[in-house]
């Protein structure tokens, strides 16, 4: 049926009234759209259309870095729709964040599919695509969840009764919902009450055996996805695609990656697994009446034996692994192995009696690869080194943990070079992709060569694709389109030359001074970024004393309800931590003020980030630039971002760490930020706040 398809797909666009070669151009399709959505055009926005344009034309990947204010959605949703109507094809869209796929789906490709309807000949159809785990699983609402309280409720006793009233919320709105997504349940529902209603994709029984099947709001969503031009997903379910052995999204040739300076850590996140003495002894539940006592009773043994090392060992990263350590994970794994093939495979039976050996199938093969996984993970030579081992145990906070282990690969760019770059045109996009000026960095992360292509301009024929060839290599191009906001004329660096170096022990007194002062000029309007929660916190409870402006803290309520009214009162500053590095989106007078504390170097102690540092320097490289200062001008990159929102914003980023000016890293900072005008004269930075302060808006 397969090479019939391109026969069908001419006579389906001549049946529809438009054939293939009288599709409009991208640029001209983006020209109907801008004035469809009342927009205006952008020279950045029409470069990077066609970039995208003439790369999935030419099977090249993509690398465009599209500051904010360039309009990137509707810069490679155009040519996408495009692709997607003549080829009748699917485009998968990646985001990294909620926000942004309910932006896409819910503002930005709704006007565009009606805008483009008439040129196009018919109107683009769109989906959202998320994990299996995302939606409520109706047959696990039919027979409940196993009996497996979760470590918190062995801490805090009033877990269990929260649970109940999660759950029961749950099945009073399975009655309502039309699509079983938990992003639609507000307010939303802890994660331990989601996951007596949800499966796994590993624990589903699948369409055909499951007696609700038809049903399945996630066969009905990846229905719906299947028969969509463009499909809208994430990060991770990108990442689940090319990790495990089936296919989780529909078939595609395109795939559009934005927010791509995510891209690795998400990736990383589900490469991530772990091991608990509590998964060893669920385990042991599930297989129940499935296998022999004495086989189990083995399983049994082991979770004991965990639990009483783990209790023993540091918290951290392991150089080595303990031999007492090497000694439990080995009877684990060969204790889950035995009752693996003790339960043999998968045979003809009852639905309650094949969803019970699923369940204890999954979480078995989970304990025996990640058992095997740490065992492996100890190469002797560093710089061939694949994963990184570590513990956490937190028994002691708010929110206790009993001790765990984990482990994450080091890279992940030969996965991405081999299932996503290997097997799709990609197109990867964000506002801050350039580290250093320029993209060596990131696409080292990626696995795409150092070396790229030379931008060509011409639009090209309707296909410019070479044929295969044994000897191809991934080619790809990186392009910068810009900003149409004039930085170096509506924002300062300012670069506080003459403070101490950040030390550990918390902020400093002049650092302090020097934050009431710049608050104080500025009026209030200001954002600050702090390396710490309890750095963020200190500055807040100090500074309430010594300024007259009110001082929002992260913490002190949910973040969009703080963001909320930070934006609303232009003289309330706002105090955190990581999320609003990266999520806070207020233009106009309430944001003329962004402070950073220190450079965002990853913590000395973090397991991945060290192992990789150390990985990188094995192999001869310099861990600290490759791993530690890409981590921290990613960071500050988008932090800087937060300053200009729209074309009319004005204000200072104050970077606080005055090794951004002194250090010989400064330089790799610097040029990975916006280029806005620097100086390090706290007196020229003062006076121009209270300049912009004074013209404000009442």
């Amino acid at each position: 049926m397969a090479r019939y398809r391109p026969i069908l797909t001419v006579v389906r666009a001549i049946f529809l009234g438009v054939a293939r070669s009288e599709l409009p151009g991208v640029l001209e399709l983006l020209t109907h759209a801008v004035e469809a959505v009342g927009g205006a055009e952008r020279a950045g926005q029409v470069e990077m259309a066609d970039a995208v344009g003439r790369a999935i034309r030419t099977g090249e990947h993509l690398a465009v870095q599209a500051g904010t204010g360039t309009g990137k959605s509707l810069a490679y949703l155009v040519p996408a729709i495009r692709h997607a109507v003549e080829k009748e094809a699917t485009v998968v869209v990646s985001t990294a964040t909620i926000a942004l796929q309910r932006q896409l789906v819910d503002r930005d490709l709704p006007r565009l599919a009606k805008a483009l309807k008439k040129v196009l000949g018919r109107e683009p159809t769109f989906a959202i695509l998320k994990g299996r785990r995302n939606y409520l699983c109706l047959h696990r609402l039919d027979t409940g969840a196993p009996d497996e309280p979760d470590d918190q409720a062995l801490f805090d006793p009033f877990a269990v009764s929260r649970l109940g009233k999660d759950v029961k919320r749950l099945f009073e709105w399975s009655s309502d919902t039309e699509t079983g997504d938990r992003d639609e349940l507000v307010p939303g529902v802890a994660d331990q009450a989601w996951r007596q209603v949800s499966v796994t994709a590993k624990e589903c029984l699948g369409a055909a055996r499951c007696p609700i099947g038809t049903d399945c709001f996630a066969e009905k969503a990846r229905a719906e996805a299947g028969r969509a031009d463009i499909v809208v997903t994430n990060h991770a379910l990108l990442a689940i695609d090319a990790l495990q052995g089936y296919q989780v999204l529909p078939e595609h040739d395109v795939v559009i990656i934005d927010e791509a300076h995510e891209l690795v850590d998400r990736v990383t996140s589900v490469a991530t697994g772990e091991l608990t003495a509590s998964m060893v002894s669920v385990a042991v539940r599930r297989c129940g009446k499935l296998i022999d006592a004495d086989i189990a009773d083995r399983l049994m043994e082991s979770s004991d034996a965990m639990a009483l090392i783990l209790d023993d060992l540091p918290s951290g990263r392991f150089d080595t692994l303990p031999k007492p350590l090497a000694g439990v994970l080995a009877g684990v794994r060969d204790a889950a192995h035995a009752c693996i093939t003790a339960m043999g495979p998968d045979r003809k039976e009852e639905v309650e009696d094949a969803t019970a050996r699923k369940l204890a199938r999954t979480l078995l093969d989970e304990i025996h690869d990640n058992a095997m996984r740490m065992l492996e993970a100890f190469d002797p030579d560093q710089a061939h080194q694949r994963d990184v081992v570590w513990m956490t145990a937190d028994t002691f906070s708010a929110n206790p943990r009993p001790p765990s282990l984990k482990v994450a690969p080091l890279a992940v760019a030969g996965l991405l070079r081999e299932k996503v770059f290997g097997l799709n045109t990609t197109i990867l996009t964000s506002a801050t992709l350039t580290l250093g000026g320029n993209f060596d960095t990131l696409a080292r992360q990626w696995g795409l060569p150092a070396k790229q292509l030379k931008v060509v301009k011409a639009e090209g024929a309707a296909t410019d694709k070479e044929a295969p060839s044994d000897l191809e290599s991934i080619k790809w191009t990186g392009i910068d389109v810009g900003s149409p906001f004039d930085h170096k004329r509506n924002g300062i660096l300012y670069m506080a030359k003459h403070l101490p170096a950040p030390g550990r022990d918390g902020l400093q007194k002049s650092t302090l001074d020097e934050i009431a002062e710049l608050v104080d000029a500025a009026g209030g309007r200001t954002l600050g970024l702090f390396s710490s929660m309890r750095a963020a916190k200190q500055a807040a409870e100090e500074l309430r004393d010594r300024i007259k402006y009110p001082i929002l803290c992260q913490g002190e309520d949910s973040t969009s309800l703080l963001v909320q009214k930070f934006a609303e009162d232009a003289r309330t500053c706002l105090f955190g931590t990581l999320s609003l590095w990266q999520g806070v989106d207020v233009p106009g007078p309430s944001l003329q003020l962004v402070l950073v504390d220190r450079i965002p170097f990853p913590r000395p102690d973090d397991p991945v980030s060290s192992a990789r540092q150390r990985a990188v320097e094995a192999r001869g490289g310099n861990g600290f630039l490759t791993v530690a200062a890409t981590h921290a001008a990613l960071l500050l990159a988008q932090g800087t971002g937060r300053l200009h929102r729209s074309i009319s914003d004005r204000g200072v980023v104050a970077v606080l760490d005055s090794r951004i000016a002194t250090a010989r890293y400064g330089g790799f900072l610097r040029a990975s930020l916006p280029p806005l005008w620097p100086t390090t004269d706290p007196q020229v930075v003062r006076d121009a706040l209270r300049r912009l302060d004074a013209a404000a808006p009442a």
